[in-house]
This record gives structure tokens, C-alpha cells and sequence, in this order.
């Protein structure tokens, strides 16, 4: 327990790095990162078990910076406790005041907001787009409820952010599923950028709203040690997720930041003295006679994980043996199955083998055919009902605690959470994405339902290179049967990051037996001829094929590639042409 000269003082200590980091950039958000100053004081030095030196300890609780802009203040303090920094642990170093300098530098591990894959793995996920980190904070949670472990996380949300809908997604989400080891803590400072924040989003209001979703709720003085401390005593030993409204003051500390507007501007240089001042001052009125060194933090408790197969090395069963333990053999004998349904048996076959494999779904499992996973695993199916943003960044927090997440919904209404899903790929989160009823063959039910632009979104993350230099940032497979299918969704579960399959809904003739080849960037030829060529994917292989056939007979060979996986290995494609031909 800290005292409040303490807390204080630890504030002050905060305060003053917050101004020198965000001047020596001459960008970013020192006045919210203020507001946040004793609450990341207390959390960060005193209530969270945690290991500055081992930030990866799979134990530790985490706090999920939901209102990325206020970072300064996290890095302040981790590098007050001389936190480890570093991609890995093999190039782990710690953190200085002198590194603070470097803030939003391009070679710096210091990103203007959030970002675990620039090296500061303290955070879970990236953030900054607002309004999604409680729904990282709800796959965290899911994951450690699974793996037996007692950790607690912590989200700190902007009052003003909390207008955006998938905070309540997230809200709904947590109380559906008992998820009593987050606790919510709203930064009520009652501004936003260009003014005022709506009285909607008034701490009494907030509080209001999440009573009314069932959430336990403590308003306080966000600069108050005694009241911090006193709201998060009891953190995990109620019924109900915790949430603390606080009242802070934005540029807390700093005269000159608390006069007009000042978010997202920092002091200039000439004017980091009189702030500095400012902040001694504060410290003489609340706690003259504080003094002290960096408190620990307490150490999380020993932990020891599930050890899980490696995806490379298991072997699955054959696509038949599969389809007849999920109950579908009697579709299988019509020679026609839906892609959709192929990668049901997939989900459910690799949730068999692979303990680490988890599904959520937007209320369409038994569309998507995730229901098939959901039946054999219902300890690891999470039903997201229709809040597909939420869905994606709980995949993503998942993805974080070692998960190899499927999140399933239609094609068209996945559109909804692209820009969750680039915050995901920013994180460089292992999650796969599968969207079914895509393209244009459900017809009849208009195009509300059609996936279609999908297909160049996805396509774009296909031509940026990931961190090896060599992949993609995502793997576009569009299979044309259900044994692709199948053997696709095996691909992803070995496939490091963004994987994006595209599940057609019409049964449709198996073009493939179990002695095909599917690999990324791969095509195969299904028909050879000289004359010309057609390359298709998913369900329109099938019209190719049919066009290939009409046109045989006019004494036009055609041959007909399917072109499953984007992007496509050029030299192969050449390869195959040329073999086609001949």
C-alpha cells in the first residue's frame, strides 16, 4: 500500500518526464497523459503483479491503454522501474530516462501510441484507434480463465472514447461471459480534441450506462490516493466486472496545460522550465516533505503453461475420416459439399488436435458452420453475438496469450471491424479470419449479404511484406471445394499472423482428393489446354470449368487454374501455363 505523499510524489516524478519526452518530440498528448498520472502511478508501482525485467512472464497482469494517445505516461513509468524493451528476450535492454528523449522517433521503441511490435512488449496489443481495448482485455481474460492463471487487467479508456459503440460491445461482452478479472477505468477529464466532451459521456452519465449493463461502478477523484486505492481494494472479489469513473483533470500538475486546449500539443522548449516549476509546486501544496526511491511493484505468482503441439507437426486425418466424425457423411456420398462446410470440419478436426485453436463467431455458427467446433469444444467457443468489432480485437487479445484464434462471420459483415483488424495486423496478432457466404452466388438474398470488396481489402495486406521480409502480412485463400477447404484451414493453423478465407455457401462438386497439394501461393491446374487460359478462385472455378467445357466444343482447348491463394507465386503460375499447354 502506498501513502498519499507517496503516490504524489511518484505523480510529480511522472509528471516531469511526461513534459520533457512529449517537448523533445515536439509531438504528442502530454495533458492527457497528466490527467492519468497518479491512477498509472498507483496500477503500475503498486496494485499490479507484475515483472519489470520479464515483461513476457505469461503470470504478469497487464494494462491495456485503451486511450492510446496518454502513453507518455506508461512509458514514464517503465522507465522509472527500468522496464525491459526489446522484440524478444534475446535483445532485451532496459528502459532510461535517456531513452524517453527519443519518443516517436523512427528508430525508437517509443511509438507515438501503443505498439508491442516496435519492442515495447509490455503492452499486449497496439492501440490508438479508439475504442477497442477492452475487447483486447476481454480475450486476455477468456485465455487466462483457460489456462488456470489468476491475472488481473487493467484498461484505461478515455472519457470521449467511450462514445464509440464497441466500448459497450466489449461492456456486453464481458458480463455475458463472467469475465470478473477486468477492471474498466474511465478517464473522465471531460475533454475531448476539438472541445467538451458530450454530456453523454459525463461521469455520472458513464456511470449510469454501466450500472445499467452490470458492471459494479465506483466513481472517485481520479488525483485522490486514498479514493484510487479504496476503489480497486476489492478488484476480482465481487461478482461483477469492476468499473472506476475518475475524475481527473487533463494537464494535471501544469498551470499552462490546463489553460485552453492543448491536446495533442506538447510545451516548447522555452517553456519547459515554467512547467517544471509548476509540477514542484504542486508536490510543495500536496506532499512537501515526500521523498522516496522507485517502489517494486509486487512479483506476479509462479506460473507454468499448458505445453502445446506444434501445428507443423500434427498429423490430421483425411478429409473423409473428418467429415464422417462431424456427422456429415451422408452429405459427403452426394459428391457435393459447400466450401463452408469443409472448413466446419477443418475448425472442429484442428480444435481435436491443437488445444491452442479457439473460434468466435458472430452469431451465424450455424452459417458459417462454426457451430461444429462450438458443439465438440464449447470451452473454447466464444459467442460474440452481432458485434463484429468486438469479436476481432477479442481475437486479438486472445491471439496475444498464444491463442490461434478463428473469428467467423459473413464476408460482408467482417467489413465492419476492418479497422480493428488493422490495429490486429499493427500487433502483428496470429489470428484467422473467415468469412463466409462471399461473393455474389447467395443472390437471392440481395446484396446486403454479398462479400465483395473483401477480396481488394484483403488483397492489399497481401502485397506488404511482414517482418520476415519474405511473407505477406496476411495469406488470402479462396478455396473451390470443400477439400480445399479443408487442407487450407490446416495451412492457417501453421501459418504465422493475418490468414483471410473466403467460404462460399452453395454445395458444389469435390474438384480435389486427399493427394492434392494446397500451400501458400499455390495453384493447381484442373484442366490442361493450348489454346487459352482461364485462373479463377473459389466458387467461380467452377464456372470456369463449365466455360472451358462449352467451349471445348468449339475445338477450344482451355485450360482452367485455380488460382486458390493470393498472393500467387509468379514463377509457378508461369510454370504451370507452360506445362498446360503442352
Amino acid at each position: 500500500m502506498a501513502d498519499a505523499a507517496e503516490l504524489h510524489r511518484l505523480a510529480v516524478e511522472l509528471g516531469k518526464r511526461i513534459v520533457r519526452m512529449t517537448t523533445a518530440a515536439g509531438s504528442g498528448h502530454p495533458s492527457s497523459a497528466l490527467s492519468l498520472a497518479h491512477i498509472t502511478a498507483h496500477l503500475v508501482f503498486h496494485k499490479m503483479r507484475h515483472d519489470p525485467a520479464d515483461p513476457w512472464n505469461p503470470a504478469n497482469d497487464r494494462l491495456i491503454l485503451s486511450e492510446g494517445h496518454a502513453v507518455p505516461v506508461v512509458y514514464a513509468a517503465w522507465a522509472m522501474l527500468g522496464g525491459v524493451v526489446g522484440r524478444s528476450r534475446r535483445e532485451a535492454r532496459r528502459l532510461t530516462d535517456e531513452d524517453l528523449l527519443t519518443l516517436r522517433a523512427c528508430d525508437s521503441v517509443l511509438d507515438g501510441h501503443p505498439n508491442p511490435a516496435e519492442g515495447f512488449p509490455f503492452f499486449d496489443a497496439a492501440t490508438g484507434s479508439l475504442g477497442q481495448g477492452l475487447s483486447v482485455a476481454a480475450g486476455l481474460a477468456l485465455a487466462a480463465r483457460d489456462d488456470g492463471l489468476d491475472r488481473r487487467f487493467y484498461v484505461l479508456i478515455g472519457d470521449g472514447e467511450s462514445r464509440e459503440g464497441q466500448i459497450w460491445e466489449a461492456a456486453d461482452f464481458i458480463v455475458d461471459h463472467q469475465l470478473t478479472n477486468i477492471c474498466a477505468i474511465f478517464n473522465a477529464n471531460g475533454q475531448g480534441q476539438a472541445g467538451l466532451v458530450s454530456p453523454q459521456q459525463a461521469a455520472e452519465r458513464l456511470a449510469g450506462k454501466l450500472e445499467a449493463f452490470g458492471w459494479q461502478v465506483v466513481t472517485i477523484d481520479g488525483h485522490d490516493p486514498q479514493q484510487i486505492e479504496q476503489a480497486l481494494a476489492a478488484f476480482g472479489e465481487n461478482e461483477r466486472p469492476l468499473a472506476v469513473v475518475a475524475r481527473t483533470i487533463k494537464g494535471w500538475g501544469v498551470e499552462l496545460l490546463q489553460q485552453g486546449n492543448w491536446h495533442g500539443k506538447p510545451l516548447s522548449a522555452d517553456k519547459l522550465d515554467e512547467a517544471l516549476a509548476s509540477l514542484d509546486r504542486t508536490l510543495a501544496q500536496l506532499a512537501p516533505n515526500a521523498s522516496g526511491s522507485t517502489p517494486a511493484p509486487p512479483k506476479p505468482a509462479p506460473a507454468t503453461l499448458r505445453s502445446a503441439p506444434d501445428p507443423r507437426e500434427v498429423a490430421w486425418p483425411s478429409f473423409r475420416e473428418a467429415v464422417e466424425a462431424a456427422g456429415l457423411g451422408a452429405a459427403l456420398e452426394k459428391g457435393k459439399l459447400a466450401t463452408r462446410r469443409g472448413y466446419g470440419v477443418a475448425l472442429r478436426t484442428a480444435g481435436d488436435l491443437l488445444p491452442q485453436v479457439v473460434a468466435l463467431d458472430g452469431d451465424v455458427s450455424n452459417s458459417t458452420m462454426a457451430d461444429l467446433f462450438a458443439k465438440a469444444h464449447p470451452q473454447r467457443f466464444y459467442e460474440c453475438k452481432i458485434a463484429e468489432q468486438n469479436m476481432i480485437s477479442a481475437a486479438a487479445g486472445l491471439s496475444a496469450a498464444g491463442r490461434i484464434a478463428f473469428a467467423n462471420s459473413f464476408a460482408k459483415f467482417l467489413a465492419r471491424g476492418y479497422d480493428q483488424l488493422e490495429m490486429a495486423v499493427i500487433s502483428r496478432a496470429n489470428i484467422k479470419l473467415v468469412g463466409s457466404h462471399a461473393g455474389v452466388s447467395l443472390a437471392a438474398d440481395g446484396p446486403s449479404q454479398m462479400g465483395l470488396p473483401d477480396v481488394a481489402y484483403f488483397r492489399s495486406y497481401t502485397t506488404v511484406r511482414a517482418d520476415d521480409r519474405t511473407s505477406p502480412l496476411c495469406w488470402l485463400f479462396q478455396p473451390a471445394d470443400a477439400v480445399a477447404a479443408y487442407r487450407l484451414t490446416r495451412l492457417m493453423t501453421q501459418l504465422p499472423g493475418l490468414c483471410y478465407m473466403r467460404t462460399h455457401r452453395p454445395d458444389v462438386p469435390l474438384l480435389y482428393d486427399d493427394e492434392a497439394e494446397f500451400r501458400p501461393g499455390g495453384l493447381n491446374v484442373l484442366r490442361n489446354g493450348e489454346d487459352a487460359a482461364l485462373i479463377a478462385s473459389g466458387y467461380m472455378v467452377h464456372v470456369a470449368l463449365r466455360a472451358a467445357a462449352l467451349l471445348a466444343r468449339q475445338n477450344l482447348r482451355v485450360a482452367v487454374l485455380d488460382a486458390y491463394s493470393l498472393p500467387i507465386d509468379a514463377e509457378r503460375l508461369l510454370e504451370l501455363l507452360t506445362r498446360s499447354a503442352t
